[in-house]
C-alpha cells in the first residue's frame, strides 16, 4: 500500500518538503500543503502505468514498477496537493509552481514534475535519483 509517511521518504527529501510547506504556509496563510505520496509498491505503480494504456483515464505516469523514484524505500520522490481556506483541495498549478519555486531555494537538488515534458506537477523527486539506488 501506498505511504504518505515522511518517514518512508529519503531524509533530504524529508527535511526539505517540510521547510518548503513551512514558508508556503507562512506566506500563504490558510493553504496547507499536503503529502499525497512517498512510498508506491511496484505492483500500485504498474496499475497507474496502465491507466491511459489498458485501463480508463488519462495518463498519469511513464514508469513502471521499479522505474519511479517512489518504488524505494526510501521514497525519493513525493506528490504533494494544495488544500484551500476552505479544507478543499486546490489543484491549480500556481500552488504547484509557487511552491516549486520555494523548493528551488530550500534545496536546489530537487527537481520539480512540472518543468517536464510529461507534466507531473504534483511530483518532487531527487535530481539524479537513479544513483542512489
Amino acid at each position: 500500500m501506498a505511504s504518505r509517511k515522511l518517514e518512508d521518504l529519503d531524509s533530504v527529501l524529508a527535511s526539505a518538503f517540510l521547510e518548503c510547506k513551512r514558508r508556503y504556509e507562512l506566506a500563504y496563510l490558510g493553504n496547507k500543503v499536503i503529502v499525497t505520496c512517498t512510498y508506491r509498491p511496484n505492483e500500485e505503480q504498474n496499475e497507474l502505468y496502465k491507466q491511459g494504456r489498458t485501463k480508463a483515464g488519462a495518463k498519469v505516469t511513464n514508469a513502471k514498477g521499479g522505474q519511479s523514484p517512489h518504488n524505494y524505500k526510501p521514497a525519493l520522490a513525493f506528490d504533494i496537493a494544495f488544500l484551500g481556506k476552505d479544507e478543499k483541495l486546490d489543484w491549480r498549478e500556481e500552488h504547484f509552481a509557487t511552491f516549486a519555486r520555494i523548493m528551488k531555494d530550500v534545496n536546489p537538488v530537487i527537481e520539480w514534475g512540472g518543468e517536464w515534458k510529461f507534466k507531473d506537477t504534483p511530483h518532487f523527486q531527487i535530481r539524479n535519483w537513479k544513483d542512489k539506488i
